[in-house]
Parts: C-alpha cells; sequence; structure tokens
C-alpha cells in the first residue's frame, strides 16, 4: 500500500484502487486572516492542488497546524463557493491561538468535510426561525446563504442573535444586508450595553417576546452555547413548534471526526459523526441528563 504525496489517498498495490484516508490531511494554503472581534478571527483557505472543495451546511472541518495539534472548526463559507473555504473561529486554546498567528501564504493541514448538515430543503414553503448565540452564527451561516440563494422557497425568515457586547455581533455588515431583503426580520441582542447602544440589551430568549409564529409552519435552526439552546428549544416549544421541526448543531471536544476515538461520544451518540446536526426529537433526551 503506498502513500500519494500531496493526496490524503493510499495506493493499494492489490487493486490499483484509491481509498481516501479521512486522517490524512491534505495541504491548505491561508489565502487571508481578518479579525471579527478582539478574540474571534476569520482564515480563506486554498487546497494546493487547487482542488474545488464541497460541503454541506453545518459540516466542519478538522485544521491541523503543524507541530501544534488540530482543531475542529465549523465552515462558514458559501456552499455554492467551492474554491475557496472560510473558517471563523474563537481563539480559546492553544491550536486556536497558533491559527491566529499564522500569515497569508502559511500551510495548514485540513481533514473534512464531516458530520451532519443543515439540511434547509426541508424548510421549504415554511417559515425558518433561526436563534444564534454568539459564535454560533458561523456555523448557521453557510445555511443562512442557502436560504437566500433560493429565497422564493422559503416563507418568512426571522434570526434571533445574541452575543456578549455589540462589538462580539459577528458579520455586521452581512446582518445588515440580510435585514433589507423581503420578509427577513433580525432582532440583536447584548448582554452587556453601554451609551453607544440603542438596541436590545439581556438573553436571546427575551427576543421572542418581539416576534409572532404561526407556530405549525414553522422550523427552527438554534446554534450557541448549550444553556443558550436548551432555554431558547423551550421557548419554541412553549410557542407551539413541534418538537420534529427544531435542529440544534451540538459541539464537543472532537478529535478523529469519524466516531473512532469516542472523545465527543454524548451517551450513545458520537457528535462528529452522528451531528454536529441533530433533530431535537433525536437528542432531547441527552439534552436533559446534563446541568447545562
Amino acid at each position: 500500500m503506498t502513500f500519494i504525496e500531496g493526496n490524503n489517498s493510499l495506493l493499494t498495490a492489490e487493486t490499483n484502487t484509491i481509498i481516501t484516508d479521512p486522517m490524512i490531511p491534505n495541504l491548505f494554503t491561508i489565502k487571508k486572516i481578518f479579525w471579527e472581534t478582539d478574540d474571534t478571527f476569520t482564515i480563506e483557505i486554498e487546497s494546493q492542488d487547487k482542488s474545488s472543495f464541497n460541503f454541506k451546511p453545518g459540516q466542519f472541518n478538522m485544521l491541523y497546524v503543524f507541530g501544534m495539534g488540530e482543531s475542529a472548526i465549523s465552515i462558514c463559507s458559501d456552499p455554492s463557493k467551492n474554491k475557496t473555504i472560510l473558517h471563523t473561529i474563537h481563539r480559546v486554546g492553544n491550536v486556536t491561538s497558533k491559527l491566529s498567528q499564522l500569515k497569508k501564504g502559511d500551510t495548514i493541514g485540513v481533514r473534512g468535510p464531516f458530520g451532519s448538515n443543515w439540511d434547509v430543503t426541508k424548510f421549504y414553503g415554511k417559515d425558518v426561525v433561526i436563534v444564534v448565540g454568539g459564535i454560533g452564527l458561523a456555523p448557521l451561516r453557510p445555511a443562512i446563504y442557502s436560504i437566500f440563494k433560493e429565497r422564493k422557497k422559503f416563507n418568512r425568515v426571522i434570526i434571533l442573535y445574541g452575543a456578549r457586547t455589540a462589538l462580539d455581533l459577528l458579520y455586521r455588515v452581512e446582518l445588515e444586508h440580510w435585514s433589507k431583503t423581503k420578509n427577513v426580520e433580525i432582532l440583536t441582542t447584548i448582554d452587556r450595553g453601554d451609551s453607544s447602544w440603542r438596541g436590545n440589551i439581556g438573553v436571546v430568549t427575551n427576543l421572542f417576546n418581539y416576534i409572532k409564529l404561526d407556530a405549525l409552519n414553522t422550523y427552527s435552526m438554534v446554534c450557541g452555547p448549550e444553556i443558550m439552546m436548551k432555554f431558547s428549544i423551550e421557548e419554541l416549544l412553549k410557542l407551539g413548534v413541534e418538537e420534529k421541526n427544531i435542529y440544534l448543531s451540538l459541539e464537543r471536544n472532537m478529535k478523529c471526526a469519524i466516531g473512532f476515538c469516542g472523545h465527543c461520544q454524548y451517551t450513545s451518540k458520537f457528535i462528529c459523526k452522528d451531528g454536529p446536526v441533530f433533530n431535537y426529537s433525536q437528542v432531547k433526551d441527552i439534552f436533559n441528563l446534563y446541568e447545562v
């Protein structure tokens, strides 16, 4: 069995069949890196063999920094544009800190894409409520792009977005652009405001007080800290949204990304393989087992 240099594949001597190995990273070059907030940045990367990279909204990659390790990061770019990939990263540990120090032209390893996805085709003809906390907007961004690309196939789109401060709101230019689209409503709130802030202050669930839902005609996607998702889902259920119409994205300490190592096991579920996107009805019992 021979390793093909520059490719994450193995060539079997017996059959000359190329086997893609999900544990071997492909080489990518950083095209651009820019800061979104004080502790969150976005990198744009391109495959060194110039091949296209296809993924589905909600999937993630394992980004490998040589000599340091790797970290699971959601893909946040437009799925219809597959020449470069975007990842928005919160600087919280050794790997993400090292990623933040890299420059244009540097090389990283990429394994992926992995995991389940936001299947927005299930929402055709329905209202869509997107509830987001903090950096949770990044995993949902590709789904939002997909919805706006086929805008006429969906009814109302409501985005409820909460962050710590006004400076922690991601993609503010896009939020402004999206808000100008017909039948799109975007409400934001922050935990701590100052004299310059004229918007809502408080937890994201407070924003449910400002919207009216056609509950039986509504699907929802929820992403953010688990405590925020727990209470957001409770609000959706109180308003009459059906469990089977609620989707969420879970995060755990993912290592192998293929359900082999068990680091991300969540009772019977492997977040990297069975998730990260789940229907709420799949995980509601698991969700209620934990103090979140």
